[in-house]
């Protein structure tokens, strides 16, 4: 019996079959977390609740919180201390910390006390910002995350939605408010009598929640949006029930005039306000308008920025709210589905390895950065306020 030889280039100790060699993550150290005491616009809100302390703490996260930081939200500093946080009384202690939870951006001062390298989550307000405040950030080599550029596995703004969902209810309960201040009117649902116009300026999560929440007081609703499909969704969403019209400016005119209610939620960046002057001039006296998304841009041309001690100014014998923290006027709420939505993304991270390994491995992390390591990677914030622009594909890869 002859043997083949069979000709191959490798020895037969190649050949022979060895271990498989895989990739094990390096998980990223626990890090501390500070809370700090929230100062600007008279904020209610704080980004995390007794109970996710706990959990972050159980899973060998330090927590330091500035004392007073829940108590716009009716958290006490017991309750956070309970649950295993530490209170400190120095804001510097709070912002000392490698990653930083908070509503508001920081102040200047703010600013000064954070170490440098530090991740920053807050939300941004672009329509409140100078420049100065990129600028001093850069100098700190600050990672800075924004509220508004947080994006989830399915590709969705997943923590403007959020908050978005709370504004849109807020926004047709405290227009009522206003409206029986102002002319005694009630929005609807009463058996005989005309319900209130409600006119609402646009279609996305805070359109679609203050269509709901105006449709289940009982008023008459009507909706605009420049997008179809967003209207088209809408119509879906709320059975039909809402005539809707693309942005036509006679359209628009006309509805105004028979208005009780008026919610702005479309924003505005960098673009002209939909209602003019003239427009708000031929409205009811006494009808009332919500400026919702007043901090990324005006709807309304006469709106302005308005605070928790005055949130209203008076134009041509029409309210005009211009709150960019409306949602703080709910401020138990909105903490609690923030801190769920901190809750899982820090545990998220942890499974990941850390900060520094998800900016490698997840395309959606960095897009939720406007700023790595002191440099600026949101083109819109660059070209608003004269920044040198870096691709973080290419500071990250």
């Amino acid at each position: 019996m002859s043997t083949t030889n069979i000709f191959t280039p490798f020895t037969e100790e190649e050949l022979m079959p060895k271990e498989e060699k895989l990739e094990v993550i390096k998980k990223g150290k626990q890090f501390s977390i500070g809370v700090p005491k929230e100062t600007c616009l008279h904020e209610r809100r704080t980004c995390i609740t007794p109970d996710a302390v706990q959990v972050l703490v159980d899973h060998g996260h330090e927590i330091i919180i500035e004392s007073g930081a829940g108590v716009g939200s009716f958290f006490t500093d017991l309750q956070y201390s309970e649950s295993g946080a530490k209170i400190t009384t120095d804001p510097k202690e709070a912002f000392g910390q490698d990653l930083i939870l908070k509503i508001n951006p920081p102040t200047e001062e703010e600013i000064d006390y954070m170490k440098p390298n530090t991740y920053l989550v807050s939300a941004l307000q672009i329509n409140l910002r100078e420049k100065e405040y990129f600028l001093k950030l850069a100098e700190k080599k600050i990672n800075a995350i924004a509220f508004e550029f947080i994006i989830d596995e399915y590709k969705q703004l997943a923590l403007v939605r959020l908050v978005g969902e709370i504004a849109g209810t807020v926004s047709i309960l405290y227009a009522s408010e206003l409206l029986a201040l102002s002319n005694g009117l009630m929005l609807g649902g009463i058996t005989g009598v005309r319900p209130s116009e409600v006119l609402i300026l646009g279609a996305g999560i805070v359109g679609e929640f203050a269509t709901k929440a105006a449709i289940g007081l009982g008023a008459s609703v009507r909706v605009f949006d420049n997008s179809l499909s967003k209207l088209r969704r809408l119509h879906t969403i709320v059975d039909s029930r809402v005539p809707t019209s693309i942005i036509d400016p006679k359209e628009l005119g006309k509805a105004l005039r028979r208005a009780d209610v008026v919610i702005g939620a479309l924003p505005r960046l960098n673009m002209q306000p939909i209602v003019t002057e003239d427009m708000v001039m031929k409205m009811k006296k006494g009808s009332v308008i919500i400026d919702i998304t007043i901090d990324n841009g005006k709807v309304i041309e006469t709106s302005e920025l308005t605070t928790m001690d005055e949130p209203y100014i008076i134009r041509h014998g029409v309210i005009h709210c211009g709150l960019p923290n409306l949602t703080s006027k709910m401020p138990r709420t909105t903490t609690k589905a923030i801190s769920n939505f901190f809750l899982s993304y820090i545990l998220n991270y942890d499974e990941e390895g850390g900060f520094e390994n998800m900016l490698i491995r997840k395309n959606e992390m960095k897009q939720s950065l406007y700023m790595y390591k002191g440099r600026h990677t949101k083109k819109i914030i660059c070209d608003r306020f004269g920044l040198t622009y870096h691709d973080i594909n290419l500071l990250i890869f």
